[in-house]
């Protein structure tokens, strides 16, 4: 299939980072095979499809390195709770009564809702399993909507002295048999959707199941991924068990690397910043889960300085709401200038940056997505930029940033095949995966004991 989207601003994210005004891009079959002018591209591809992009900017696909999609089902149920208590009262019990419906109804719903929002890459951590085989819905999910990503099959081995249900807690030889029977029948080591590995966090695992993780990944070329210091809980529990923070600890255990995606970061210091450093750990910054479950802000501009690689994350529906990485990458930006009252910190350019080849430097793929350039991988989104909070439009960049609410995507591209074209999804039926997921999320807050948060009293204030 050849095809050429036309007359719109392109944001080309390459090396020099140019922007084109009336720009066009050439797709043939799974490749960019042209970026410049429409009337040259269509002379020298005449029997190429002509798609009338103007009014739009289109950009590389956007890649959201950290979500759970079994949360997609949970939105609005866990408002106003810090996270310890957000997971033992409300996620925890939820995730120990999952089915396999569940999952997958959730994931369905979690990958149409990125696509709709021109994520075209995402990194799911599935890290609860009450029952064999959840893992197979995600990818099943995956597959077919057309999505690119990692499935990361994660699991927790200790913490039920901490409330984590003893349903979810997985002996770490039966978990990492399960990682070895899917890399055997789902992974796909150049393909589009691709396993991983994701031991939840360092109060849910031993040091023995991070030791048993680290080599089965180098072993299989896995990417491998985990969340790091995300609440100062979690600092308090590695400095009792191991006397030092987990970033260190997990350091000096020979964990990190530079296959390691580092989730949430919220309280690295200096010393954590410098490990990551070293081992050349990837940083997945999660801003709108940070605030959402007051975790803190974490030192981006410190770890940009010191040379990280920083992407963005929307994290799970139960802690953002939404799989909205427009939301994410204007929060980034804001906080970070209002923190340092520093209105340069952090740029629009940068968070753009962050959201697409930055993002696809931290899974490991930017030389296959991230930028629009010819011979990478055809993943694409047409932005509308017509509608009352776009325009004036000066600057595309900024409003894609500052502007943007995350539904202006109009046709979304993924290894070359149009997965969305005109707002309507082109894989599935967007409306039976909205009921199917409807239900599912009603049957699973009943099952699991928390539908009453969701007829919660009116706090006006905390106080």
């Amino acid at each position: 299939m050849s095809f050429i989207l036309a007359d719109a601003w392109v944001v080309t994210m390459d090396r020099h980072r140019r922007v084109l005004d009336r720009g066009a891009v050439l797709v043939n079959g799974d490749r960019i095979a042209g970026v410049g002018d429409a009337a040259d591209l269509l002379r020298d591809n005449p029997d190429a499809e002509l798609i009338d992009c103007s009014g739009s900017i289109i950009i590389p696909g956007m890649v959201n390195t950290h979500t759970h999609l079994f949360q997609t089902l949970l939105k609005g149920l866990g408002d106003d709770m810090v996270l310890k208590k957000w997971f033992t009262c409300m996620t925890g019990p939820a995730a120990a009564s999952l089915t396999h419906e569940d999952v997958h109804a959730g994931a369905l719903h979690g990958c149409v809702e990125s696509i709709r929002s021109g994520v075209t890459t995402l990194v799911d951590f599935m890290y609860v399993h009450p029952q064999p085989g959840l893992t197979e819905a995600v990818f099943d999910a995956f597959e077919e909507t057309g999505l690119r990503g990692f499935v990361c099959r994660g699991f927790m081995t200790a913490g039920a002295d901490l409330g984590v249900p003893e349903g979810l807690i997985e002996d770490i030889g039966d978990a990492l048999a399960d990682v070895a029977a899917l890399a055997r029948s789902r992974h796909q080591p150049d393909g589009r959707v691709r396993l991983g590995l994701a031991p939840c966090m360092i109060w849910t695992l031993d040091e023995e199941s991070l030791r048993l993780t680290r080599a089965l990944a180098t072993r299989e070329g896995l990417l491998l991924t985990t969340h790091v210091a995300e609440t100062e809980f979690e600092i308090g529990h590695a400095r009792r068990h191991y006397g030092r923070t987990d970033t260190g600890f997990l350091g000096d255990i020979g964990f990190l690397g530079p296959d390691v995606l580092a989730v949430h970061c919220v309280n690295c210091g200096s010393d954590d910043i410098e490990v990551l450093k070293r081992h050349d750990v990837k940083v997945s910054h999660n801003p709108c889960s940070n605030l959402y479950l007051a975790s803190g802000i974490p030192p981006i501009p410190e770890m940009l300085a010191a040379g990280l690689t920083v992407a963005l994350g929307a994290d799970g529906p139960a802690s953002s709401n939404n799989h909205n990485l427009f939301q994410a990458m204007k929060f980034a930006a804001l906080i970070q200038k209002g923190v340092h009252r520093d209105a340069t910190i952090m740029t629009a350019e940068k968070v753009l940056e962050m959201a697409t080849i930055d993002g696809a430097r931290a899974v490991g793929l930017e030389a296959e997505i991230g930028s629009i350039e010819v011979g990478k991988k055809a993943d694409l989104v047409v932005v509308g930029a017509t509608d009352p909070w776009m325009t004036p439009l000066h600057n595309p960049v900024s409003a894609l940033v500052y502007s943007a609410l995350g539904h202006e995507a109009q046709t979304v591209v993924i290894d070359g095949r149009i997965v969305m074209r005109d707002q309507v999804v082109t894989t599935v039926d967007a409306r039976v995966v909205r009921q199917r997921a409807q239900a599912a999320a009603d049957s699973l807050a009943g099952r699991a004991g928390i539908a009453h948060l969701k007829a919660r009293s009116w706090p006006s204030a905390g106080f």
